[in-house]
C-alpha cells in the first residue's frame, strides 16, 4: 500500500551527476600520493567532474544539435573516466577497500543513460 501523502520520488539526473562528481573527488583524494597517483588523480578529477557542468550546458543549449553535442561531451568524459578507474584498479593506486568498484559501476550506468539520451535526441532531430 502506498502512502498518498509521501512525496513523489522523481528521477533527478542533475542530482545523480552531482553525487557522481562528489564520489570522484573523494576517490581522487584517497589515491596514492606518488607521481603516477598524482597524474591519474588530476586526469580523473577533470574527466569525472566535467559531466556535471557539461550537462548544465546541455540544459541551456541553443539548439537540438547543440544539446546533442553537449551530451556527447558528457559521454566522452564518462568513457575517459572509466579508463582511469580501470587503471587505478589495475595498478592499484588505492587501497583495496576503496569505492572504485561502485564508482566504476555508476560510470557504466551513466554511460548507458547518455548513450540512450543521445539516441533519443538524434531521433527527434530527424
Amino acid at each position: 500500500m502506498t502512502d498518498m501523502n509521501a512525496p513523489e520520488k522523481r528521477y533527478d539526473l542533475e542530482e545523480r551527476l552531482l553525487n557522481y562528481a562528489v564520489a570522484i573527488v573523494r576517490l581522487v583524494e584517497n589515491l596514492s600520493k606518488t607521481r603516477a597517483g598524482n597524474h591519474v588523480a588530476g586526469q580523473l578529477l577533470r574527466s569525472g567532474t566535467s559531466p556535471l557542468s557539461n550537462h548544465g550546458e546541455a540544459e541551456s543549449a541553443s539548439s537540438s544539435s547543440d544539446f546533442i553535442h553537449k551530451l556527447r561531451i558528457c559521454l566522452k568524459e564518462f568513457r575517459e573516466s572509466k579508463r582511469w578507474l580501470l587503471l587505478i584498479q589495475r595498478v592499484p593506486l588505492i587501497a583495496p577497500a576503496s569505492p572504485v568498484d561502485s564508482v566504476l559501476r555508476e560510470t557504466e550506468e551513466l554511460i548507458k543513460i547518455f548513450v540512450a539520451s543521445i539516441r533519443t535526441a538524434e531521433k527527434r532531430l530527424k
